[in-house]
């Protein structure tokens, strides 16, 4: 048996080291491990490439950074990656970086319309994005991605921080490790997934903006891009402004 070269077993390995573990395709979208997993096992190890998510010409996608070292935003083929250094955000671009749970879509092709100015917390969003898309034909008992553009009136949003001081990783930990921010009327673009199905998985079962005693359950996952590419993270909570487009997967 032929031996390989030293440099050839290293890019052997950085290749085996960079593919994903396991992807899951489901309705509109494709996605690789799950938030739950991390408060299971104490860990926030990669499950996916950056290179897996950016694989098709216009994807996007969201995702949390592989040891709770910043979250991962894609908007038409582009990756955002935003991390905590000293005091305040970096936002880097490039495709040298994992994933310890993501969610994405290869979706091209998008119907735009205005959201009524009637619509304007992340609660209305939340309802009138499923609505939109149940009119429009789109599954929405399987998940599905959607976007945003233009000029909200406030967004409170954040970057995983990792505050685990080398613990084990549980989900007041977990909740810990922010750094929060707040952008009020700047141009946007937002990049978002729906399910009711995915809870744990690419779906936070809790969401900031959602009351623990009310009876509505979260179901979206929504990230930030400015226009100016000068921040990207998640969003917790938003008001919304007159002018504002959605854009629907378009068959």
């Amino acid at each position: 048996m032929k031996k390989l070269p030293l440099v050839a077993l290293a890019l052997l390995l950085a290749a085996c080291a960079a593919a994903p573990l396991h992807t899951t395709k489901a309705g509109l979208v494709e996605y690789a491990g799950a938030q739950k997993t991390i408060f299971e096992t104490g860990k926030a190890e990669q499950t996916v490439s950056i290179a897996t998510m950016t694989a098709c010409p216009g994807a996007s996608g969201v995702g949390a950074v592989a040891g709770l070292d910043g979250e991962i935003t894609v908007y038409q083929g582009r990756p955002y990656i935003t991390k905590i250094r000293g005091d305040n955000f970096k936002v880097l671009e490039g495709q040298d970086q994992g994933a310890v749970f993501a969610v994405w879509t290869c979706q091209s092709k998008w119907r735009e319309e205005t959201i009524p100015s009637d619509v304007k917390g992340y609660v209305e969003l939340q309802d009138y994005v499923k609505a939109r898309a149940a009119a429009a034909g789109i599954d929405i008992g399987k998940p599905f991605a959607f976007q945003l553009s233009g000029t909200p009136a406030e967004l409170k949003w954040h970057v995983n921080l990792d505050l685990s001081e080398g613990r084990p990783i549980t989900s007041e930990i977990y909740a810990k490790s922010k750094a929060n921010f707040v952008l009020k009327n700047q141009a946007v673009d937002i990049v978002g997934f729906y399910s009711e199905n995915h809870p744990g998985v690419f779906i936070s079962a809790l969401a900031p903006a959602i009351k623990k005693d009310s009876q509505q359950k979260n179901a979206i996952h929504i990230h930030l891009v400015t226009k100016d590419g000068s921040a990207a993270g998640h969003i917790d909570n938003l008001t919304l402004a007159p002018g504002m487009t959605l854009r629907l997967p378009q068959p």
